[in-house]
């Protein structure tokens, strides 16, 4: 969606942020993949949908929801996002292992955030993302496809360039 916009933007000679910010992106919400999760993560902060963002973390369940502590840190979570404009990501190779009824992934990611006043701020590093067997969960909540972990950290440079080739 982004590579369309950016050609689009290349063909009309808008500026970037301008066009990005005019558009909203399409909804996407799939834990099919911990590419498709990471994507769908950036998508709700693309979208201004903080809590939906939250959700994807798997300390953020249901079973929080009455917990003052869990409200504290979605305050947190939310005005860390507040004065982001939107979002370009790029993924790497996602790898996985098995380990006790589980399946744990790592994705290297880059991200370029674009904040409201037009700033943009580059980020590389790897997210874990676990799935617990479904055919083995018996008891409520279902836990889905989920982020364990990110760690990110401030870099600089194309997308391309800063993306870690694998996750350790």
């Amino acid at each position: 969606m982004k590579v369309f916009a950016a050609l689009a933007v290349a063909l009309t000679g808008m500026s970037m942020t301008s066009a990005m910010a005019a558009e909203s992106p399409a909804y996407q919400d799939d834990r099919s993949s911990a590419t498709a999760l990471i994507q769908s993560l950036y998508n709700a902060i693309d979208r201004k949908e903080y809590l939906r963002a939250w959700s994807y973390y798997a300390a953020n369940t249901v079973a929080s929801a009455g917990d003052d502590a869990a409200k504290a840190d979605y305050e947190t979570f939310k005005k860390g996002y507040e004065n982001t404009d939107f979002v370009t990501l790029l993924t790497g190779d996602e790898t996985q292992e098995g380990a006790a009824g589980s399946t744990y992934y790592k994705l290297p990611v880059a991200i370029d955030a674009v904040d409201s006043a037009g700033k943009h701020s580059q980020f590389t590093g790897c997210y874990t993302v676990r799935l617990a067997q479904p055919s083995v969960q018996d008891t409520p909540p279902f836990q889905p496809l989920h982020i364990e972990s990110g760690e990110l950290k401030p870099a600089s440079g194309e997308l391309e360039a800063i993306l870690p080739k694998t996750c350790e």
